[in-house]
């Protein structure tokens, strides 16, 4: 085993010791397949009021553009699927939203994992990601041989399907690469055909301003009438793509105490939706990604299923 690969391998066992579902690596260099689709999925306005997405396009696509001397780009799963869902009777938050927001424990189980290399490996520079900075998670994550981007432009793997978060640690430190896996979406259009709003407009391609995701997170606006009696039920994010995916099939409990719902989320019906306080959005969502939405958020949502 030659340096490279022991350094590999002590990254993934302390990333399994820290909870992590899998890590992979992969080389961080200009991402040449991604370049032509993002500038199209742009051009074409699929990223609706997400003006973000059309800043800092060179940086999206080479990871030494955010990381100086960047060589190794460690990508990261972890599992976020719940033992138990809400109520038939109510109306529906994604399932990644259950818990605390995942932004907070995800970046200190990396700031845990950049301090073990500098320990066991020596001074290592690099920097953390997790969805908050212009990196496409998924490529990488795809790159890295942690799955393949299904037909809902998700990571997708055999053994535990879809429901967790990516993450990323970019460093430069040279490391052993993993290969990628082949893409098992086969002919399945399971998700092209349940999507609500049609927001799948063919295979591995999404039309942002079309998802429920989308339209009940990062809109700000109105959601436009042309949606009504689209939405089934979701007033945070959409889970559908992935509900019906055959790979989810393969979906194990996570183990992270931190992304179990607050007691009083599992209960809720419609009613106590559409009767919901300030206070009791508070007290339920105190620490969760739900408050990204905030609570007029939530009522507009709320308002228009009605």
């Amino acid at each position: 085993m030659n340096v490279r690969e022991k350094h590999s391998a002590l990254i993934k066992e302390e990333a399994k010791r820290l909870g992590f579902l899998s890590c992979g690596i992969s080389k961080a260099e200009f991402l040449e397949e991604e370049a032509p689709r993002l500038e199209n999925w742009l051009k074409e306005n699929r990223n609706g009021k997400m003006q973000y997405m059309e800043n800092h396009f060179d940086k999206r696509l080479d990871p030494r553009l955010l990381v100086d001397g960047a060589k190794s780009v460690i990508s990261l799963l972890l599992n976020y699927f719940p033992e138990k869902n809400q109520t038939e009777d109510s109306f529906k938050l994604s399932k990644y939203a259950y818990g605390h927001d995942y932004h907070h424990i995800i970046k200190s189980k990396l700031r845990e994992l950049q301090n073990f290399i500098s320990e066991e490996i020596g001074e290592v520079g690099g920097r953390a990601f997790v969805d908050s900075a212009p990196v496409l998670d998924k490529a990488w994550a795809a790159k890295s041989g942690l799955g393949w981007v299904g037909k809902h432009s998700n990571l997708l793997t055999q053994q535990v399907g879809s429901f967790y978060f990516i993450a990323e640690l970019i460093v430069d430190l040279d490391l052993s690469y993993d290969a990628r896996v082949t893409d098992h979406c086969g002919t399945c259009t399971a998700c092209i055909e349940a999507c609500p709003t049609q927001a799948i407009i063919e295979p591995y391609k999404v039309d942002g301003s079309k998802c429920i995701s989308y339209l009940t997170i990062e809109l700000k606006e109105e959601i436009p009438s042309e949606f009504q009696g689209k939405m089934d039920d979701w007033i945070f994010g959409c889970d559908v793509c992935q509900d019906v995916c055959p790979w989810n099939r393969f979906s194990k409990a996570h183990s992270e105490p931190l992304f179990n719902p607050h007691p009083d989320l599992l209960s809720m019906n419609k009613k106590d939706w559409e009767e919901i306080t300030e206070d009791v959005f508070r007290k339920v969502f105190q620490k969760s990604a739900v408050k990204r939405t905030k609570f007029l958020g939530l009522q507009r949502n709320i308002k228009f299923l009605k």
